[in-house]
């Protein structure tokens, strides 16, 4: 890791709902929260908990040297398309494992909110 950068993950103690242009995507009370160091807190919710199949896969990868290669997926709901709003580490590097079967979405579009 780059000396002085971080990435902690934890547990998150609250429900996560997640929605696109007013569509539930995402609910879980698995939540994953991923601190880096110069980023946002980003949640990230196990794909079992995440309404997969209003997504696509697409060609983007990106690749982060403290998680490993991204994967994206495009929102195909109801409403309009949105090109690469969800990723996820599909083989995260060692140093976070839990990531693993997780994704997260970017808050520009998708509205992501804590449940009492």
């Amino acid at each position: 890791m780059a000396k002085g950068h971080t990435v902690t993950v934890e547990r998150g103690a609250d429900p996560v709902e997640v929605t696109i242009g007013g569509e539930v995507v995402a609910r879980s009370d698995r939540p994953l929260l991923v601190h880096e160091t110069g980023l946002p807190v980003r949640v990230y919710l196990p794909q079992e908990d995440v309404r997969m199949d209003l997504f696509e896969p697409t060609s983007t990868r990106t690749t982060c040297p403290f998680k490993g290669e991204a994967s994206y997926w495009t929102y195909t709901g109801p409403g309009e398309r949105r090109e690469d709003v969800v990723w996820g580490y599909p083989d995260p590097i060692d140093s976070v494992p839990e990531l693993k079967g997780h994704v997260s979405f970017y808050d520009t579009v998708a509205v992501i909110s804590t449940k009492p």
